[in-house]
């Protein structure tokens, strides 16, 4: 079963008191614990790079091709991602 999933960080003006800013997004992706997850990204546009330090995954996402990694969560929380290298005009906003 495949998924698409869209989120987007939530501008200054709509933080509440605690968010994290350029971390916090409109719609988090909730994922299993004690599972194994196979995550294949690519892009649309250019390259894009993005990071979940707390798992010690970093991906590539390149137009036209696929790319794999694999996630086990082991514990419960909220882990934030990001972006890691230059993308292109505002990337650590992507």
């Amino acid at each position: 079963e495949s998924l698409a999933f869209d989120s987007y960080m939530l501008p200054t003006d709509e933080l509440n008191p605690g968010d994290l800013r350029l971390l916090e997004v409109d719609n988090r992706l909730v994922l299993p614990t004690d599972t194994h997850i196979r995550l294949v990204v690519t892009a649309a546009d250019v390259l894009h790079c993005w990071t979940i330090p707390s798992f010690g995954v970093k991906m590539d996402a390149c137009p036209g091709r696929l790319n794999q990694a694999s996630l086990f969560v082991q514990r419960q929380g909220v882990f934030y991602g990001q972006c890691s290298e230059i993308c292109g005009q505002q990337h650590g906003f992507m």
